[in-house]
Parts: structure tokens; sequence; C-alpha cells
């Protein structure tokens, strides 16, 4: 076994807490969040149930972790009601205003720029 496998194979969970193998070599059974999303689940309150481990050279640890969650016990996702429609539709209506001109834009306002590019530019605006 490579030392690299070894130091994150750790099934009893004795040295981290929780169950911790390679990545992508995660047993049947236990999925991310962004899995189980996939699948049409959410994990539904459960706690960690393992974890994958790699080594990553931009992090200051020097590792990079994903949480799994047994498969078994997900549930299925909420479904959107009219409400959360409406509200995902004034939110999304708010990022495209601009608060200068008061318009809806068609675009999501940059945020460094905080207006338009109309009203963040305008004499370029003029010019063509």
């Amino acid at each position: 076994m490579s030392t690299a496998f070894s130091k994150r194979y750790d099934p009893s969970g004795t040295r981290f807490g929780v169950p911790t193998f390679p990545w992508r070599f995660a047993p049947d059974g236990y999925a991310t969040r962004r899995q189980l999303r996939d699948g049409g689940l959410r994990p539904g309150g459960q706690p960690i149930a393992a974890q994958v481990m790699r080594r990553h050279r931009g992090r200051k640890s020097g590792v990079q972790v994903a949480y799994l969650y047994r498969v078994d016990r997900a549930r299925p996702v909420r479904p959107m009601t009219s409400r959360k429609w409406g509200a995902l539709a004034l939110a999304m209506l708010a990022r495209r205003t601009c608060p200068q001109c008061q318009l809806d834009a068609g675009y999501v306002i940059p945020t460094s720029l905080g207006t338009c590019v109309s009203c963040a530019y305008p004499e370029e605006q003029r010019a063509a």
C-alpha cells in the first residue's frame, strides 16, 4: 500500500474521528451532497457518515476533504412551491435591476461596478 493511500485510509475512524477513505475509494452506499442532489435526494438531517481526503497543494492545510452521507438514510428533495418560485424570481429581478437608473439591465449587475454598464460608463455609451 502506498504512503499516500495509507495516510488517508482509516475505515474505523480512529485517526480522524470519522471513517476516512482516499479520493475515489469510498465504498458503495455513501455519497456527497452533490451526488445526492443529482439523484433527487438530500441528507435529511443525518450526521456525516464518512469522508474522503486527497492532497491539495493550494490549501493551507494541504488536504481537501469531502463529506459523505449514507444513501439509504437520505430523503427526497422537497418540491419547490409557487411561493418559493416567486421569491426566487423577485431575487433575480433585484440582481438585474440597476440601482441608479432603476431599469432591468437584462443581465446580472456586476458587483465590481455596482450599476449597469451604461450607467458606469456614460461617455462611452454616447460615443457609440
